[in-house]
């Protein structure tokens, strides 16, 4: 996919701090066996993975890449009322996404009689595609209800407007939702290690899952600060390793970046036709 620099002239933040957490996120070891799924009934406050749950997180990665591709839905609030959501496919096989995007927020003008105020409406929409290295978009072709992967199939790889990441919460998002499958399992002694925290027991759509607080960032004292040291990251995994829900806090953002997993697309293919060089 072609590269275009940003010129807007716009500095990234947060940078070290994003690239801390991404490492944190994608760090991958090899490590065998999952032990059978527990249920602590008695467990009422958070405390420390136990290696069962370790493993079982550490596992989580290893099911989305063997799932692709995966269906996933995206939400970043950028601040000011604006929310991004990308609904779409991800192949960890080959590290590229598909979906569609739309841009909502807060439609009044300026002087409105409106009592109500101003209301949220769609300030834009379209189609996206991201890799490790950035994101394209593009308008989505008119009169066109196929799913995203089959209308970026018809758009050359000259009809995207392409860039690199930032560390805004979209392109946060999408770089750690392409970085979360992969080939093998994270080592679950060092996810024990690092930190990693066992939070509550949720249900999700008539599902338990076990809600994770993941490593913490190198260096971080557990107890300080606002957040008790935890990581930004938070994980919801199931029984077998399957992971259905990640969030990512930004800092200066009171609402996380959600990133969530519908399972298996059977039917997706991801184009080509985004990334061709011929």
């Amino acid at each position: 996919m072609a590269r275009k620099r940003k010129t807007s002239g716009r500095t990234p933040r947060r940078t070290r701090w994003f690239r801390t957490l991404i490492a944190l996120a994608v760090c991958g070891v090899a490590a065998g066996g999952l032990a059978a799924y527990r249920t602590l009934s008695d467990d009422t406050t958070e405390r420390p993975v136990t290696m069962e749950e370790a493993s079982r997180l550490a596992l989580s990665r290893l099911n989305l890449y063997q799932a692709s591709p995966v269906a996933v839905t995206l939400t970043a609030a950028e601040g000011g009322g604006v929310v991004v959501r990308v609904k779409g496919v991800v192949d960890y096989r080959t590290h590229r996404g598909v979906g569609s995007y739309q841009v909502t927020g807060s439609t009044g003008a300026p002087g409105s009689s409106k009592a109500a105020g101003p209301a949220a409406g769609q300030l834009d929409h379209g189609l996206i595609i991201w890799d490790t290295g950035g994101l394209g978009l593009a308008p989505a072709p008119k009169g066109d209800n196929s799913p995203p992967w089959k209308q970026a199939e018809h758009i050359p790889r000259s009809g995207w407007s392409a860039r690199s990441y930032t560390t805004d919460p979209l392109d946060a998002g999408l770089q750690l939702l392409i970085g979360l499958g992969a080939d093998r399992p994270d080592n679950p002694l060092l996810l024990a290690q690092s930190g990693a925290r066992w939070l509550e027991r949720e249900r999700i759509d008539g599902r338990s899952y076990d809600r994770f607080a993941g490593p913490r960032a190198q260096g971080a004292t557990p107890g300080a600060g606002s957040d008790g040291g935890r990581s930004p990251l938070t994980y919801w995994v199931d029984g077998d390793g399957g992971l259905r829900r990640v969030t990512m806090r930004m800092p200066g953002l009171g609402t996380p970046t959600t990133l969530e997993f519908s399972g298996r697309d059977g039917r997706a293919k991801l184009p080509e036709a985004p990334w061709a060089t011929g």
